[in-house]
């Protein structure tokens, strides 16, 4: 039996659209969640202390800042209330 490799199973998903929808999904999780943790660590907050701020649980935080989870709006409200935040939503053209 023989093993691929990463770049070997990426370009056989190149052309699939749902893998690539899959990708970007990821990638805008880790994004978001790549930017929590800055700003809770700005406001020099531990997961903790930001969970309870906003009302919910350390692992929810720590699942968001992994980019383990597509968070709803109500939650990025909630996150960026007990952050002292307002939540803004911007739309871009694509290049």
């Amino acid at each position: 039996m023989s093993h691929s490799s990463w770049e070997e199973i990426k370009a056989q998903r190149a052309d699939d659209p749902e893998a690539q929808a899959g990708y970007e999904r990821a990638r805008r999780a880790y994004e978001v969640g790549r930017e929590v943790r800055r700003q809770r660590e700005a406001a020099g907050l531990t997961q903790r202390q930001l969970a309870d701020r906003a009302g919910m649980a350390q692992s929810v935080i720590a699942r968001l800042e992994a980019g383990g989870t597509e968070p709803t709006l109500a939650t990025l409200d909630r996150v960026a209330k007990a952050l002292g935040l307002e939540l803004t939503i911007a739309f871009q053209r694509v290049a």
